[in-house]
């Protein structure tokens, strides 16, 4: 969303029927209690039904409840202090100051299940299917990310380890551009990043791509520098930017790690033989020694 949500609302609210009018009515009214506003809660003060706000989305081209909330809360962030509450009130993904702990996990949760909902809707099954082959191909399977998005590369590493796939992932950047280097045409390299445009690594989509790599982008964003980069993008769910204070989406990570289990869940039931096999051994070799007897955890 380019264009502030509340403007766009504004903008369109003459040409909308009476109901969706209402639903208009009750956001430009008071902004900062809509926002915090359940998708039912926000019915009510418009006197309409739940199906009617879903319309009113539809309307807007919003993929959700959550992108509405989180446009709104933006807006709010984002307009002239004198008209606007303080920037201090602005927390991440919706959140606010001063809201309560139930209304917290409802943002918190609810962007969750937007985040996974519409990344199992962007995920190309084609796009997972050719990763998963050229996974099983390759002589090693590098990960290049930073910040946050590390968790996903993480997980991913552990993942594909244990199904006896040679992984490579270093949290240091530098690291992470000389081990792209030395990867070739039998290689694959799979960056992450939610944004598209981290630095370092769309550095290192580019080097293992020059070197003959084959390369996939995790990211939320297609027209981001990381996207014109690879060969291939996997496409998470897209959110509104945190702050420039907070700088990185939080629910943005569960899209990563539903792509990532994704991958490795088509790869272990598509090789599913060789797979059990590895997770036998190691879970003999490496975790079981790790726990106390007759302990299933």
């Amino acid at each position: 969303m380019t264009d502030n949500i509340l403007h766009q609302i504004s903008r369109r609210a003459g040409s909308l029927s009476p109901a969706l009018r209402g639903v208009a009515d009750v956001i430009l009214t008071n902004p900062e209690e809509a926002q915090a506003l359940s998708i039912t809660e926000l019915a009510g003060r418009a006197g309409v039904a739940d199906s009617t706000v879903s319309r009113f989305l539809r309307e807007l081209d919003l993929d959700g409840y959550n992108q509405l909330r989180l446009g709104i809360a933006q807006a709010i962030y984002s307009r002239p202090a004198a008209a606007a509450e303080p920037k201090a009130n602005w927390v991440y993904e919706g959140v606010l100051k001063g809201d309560s702990q139930a209304n917290i996990l409802e943002k918190v949760l609810h962007g969750s299940f937007e985040s996974l909902t519409r990344t199992a809707e962007r995920l190309d099954p084609e796009v997972m299917a050719e990763t998963v082959e050229r996974i099983h191909s390759a002589n090693s399977v590098y990960f290049a990310s930073m910040g946050s998005s590390s968790t996903a590369a993480e997980s991913a590493t552990m993942r594909f380890v244990r199904a006896g796939v040679r992984c490579h992932f270093f949290r240091d950047q530098s690291v992470q551009s000389m081990g792209s280097a030395t990867l070739g045409a039998n290689d694959v390299l799979i960056a992450i990043s939610d944004s598209g445009d981290s630095t370092s690594v769309v550095s290192s989509a580019q080097i293992a791509k020059f070197h003959g790599a084959h390369t996939v982008g995790i990211t939320s964003n297609v027209d981001s520098a990381l996207a014109s980069v690879v060969d291939r993008v996997l496409l998470t769910a897209g959110t509104v930017a945190s702050s420039d204070v907070y700088g990185e989406s939080v629910t943005a990570k569960w899209g990563q790690l539903l792509a990532i289990d994704v991958l490795y869940a088509t790869y272990a039931t598509k090789y599913y033989e060789e797979t059990a096999d590895y997770l036998q051994e190691s879970y003999l070799s490496a975790i079981k020694p790790t726990r106390v007897s007759g302990s299933r955890a």
